[in-house]
């Protein structure tokens, strides 16, 4: 079966609207209501995994320190998720945060939180 250019042409448009609409959406590092604050906040995050180990480096480009957490789920069911202690990612300051499986690693994603 061959199709038609004018149907080929709206595949190709609904599938270019479909993506561009997925990398507009907003994520946030921050909770929604910390968002609301004019200041600029939340350290970047870069996460590397590693077979059963993951590696977090996160580095706070502005004034307010965050404080930064390491979440890591498991994919097996009975290995043991860990969420890490909060650490304080100052002013221009980087930090390292690590966490592991036993088996593979399901997820993984940081949480950012002001300091009080």
């Amino acid at each position: 079966m061959r199709l038609s250019r004018r149907t080929a042409s709206a595949s190709l448009a609904v599938a270019l609207v479909l993506t561009l609409a997925y990398e507009a959406v907003p994520h946030a590092r921050v909770p929604a209501d910390e968002r609301e604050s004019a200041d600029p906040f939340g350290a970047a995050c870069r996460i590397r995994v590693n077979g059963s180990k993951v590696t977090a480096y996160c580095h706070n480009p502005y004034p307010e320190t965050d404080r930064v957490s390491l979440h890591v789920e498991c994919a097996r069911w009975w290995d043991i998720d860990t969420d890490s202690s909060p650490v304080a990612a100052g002013p221009a300051q980087t930090v390292l945060l690590t966490g592991r499986c036993w088996k593979e690693v399901g997820e993984v994603w940081i949480s950012h939180r002001r300091e009080s």
